[in-house]
């Protein structure tokens, strides 16, 4: 073998085995807990983009906690414009551009998590307070243009939705009502990917099936809505095999 042919041979074995580790690694579920965060401070798992999150504790717990009685519809969160360089790189400017001219709804971003696409994505969450809203959501397909698609739960109205946020509008994508959630009870919420298909799950029971156009690809993360002041914990990933 020439040393011309045996150099790209080696170039493409690395370049498989590079391919290789980073499916792998991929592919091993992520859970955040929170018990080695900060206690009033931001958290450090994810990446406040809208509204107020911060580690509080809840007995000898920790949780992340989004306070929308401390939030103005239209606040970005602190350092925003570097949040979204951390997030998207050289893209930054048009993810920055969307948020802040489209800060509607508090939500956060998953640090670890660059393109989530088949797989499962559950949280708990305890609904505290809200007079108008008590919103609790998991985000996914979240683009570098700012559009992403969630799945809500809401204690005050007994309902599941998946909304979808576009070109700074929301509207909704499936409907789904009576679906009980008792405000000061924790719940679990998990949303299933398989490609376009979307399944919700909220405390065990299957509510919402719904086909998107396309298939799923983005980053990930939580969401919620005006003055909702929500408990979250066990934040959960497990890619598909």
């Amino acid at each position: 073998m020439t040393t011309s042919k045996r150099v790209i041979t080696i170039a493409t074995a690395c370049a498989s085995l590079a391919a290789l580790l980073t499916y792998a690694g991929a592919a091993q579920p992520l859970k955040v807990d929170f018990s080695d965060e900060t206690v009033g401070g931001e958290p450090k798992s994810f990446v406040s983009v809208v509204g107020v999150w911060r580690i509080e504790s809840d007995g000898n717990n920790k949780v992340l906690v989004v306070d929308g009685r401390q939030w103005k519809e239209g606040q970005t969160a602190a350092g925003i414009a570097d949040k979204a360089r951390a997030l998207y790189g050289d893209r930054y400017a048009e993810f920055l551009d969307r948020v802040q001219a489209y800060a509607y709804f508090p939500y956060v971003v998953a640090k670890d998590v660059t393109d989530f696409r088949d797989g499962e994505i559950s949280v708990r969450f305890e609904g505290i307070s809200g007079r108008i809203d008590q919103g609790a959501g998991i985000l996914f397909n979240l683009k570098p243009n700012g559009d992403y698609l969630t799945v809500r739960a809401n204690p005050l109205e007994n309902n599941l939705v998946l909304w979808k946020f576009e070109k700074g509008k929301r509207s909704s994508v499936k409907w789904i009502r009576n679906t009980p959630t008792p405000t000061r009870q924790w719940h679990d919420l998990k949303v299933s990917i398989a490609g376009p298909k979307v399944a919700a799950y909220l405390d065990g029971k299957l509510y919402l099936q719904h086909a998107l156009p396309e298939p799923v690809s983005g980053r990930i993360g939580l969401w919620s809505k005006a003055d909702s002041h929500m408990y979250f914990d066990d934040f959960t990933v497990t890619p598909a095999d």
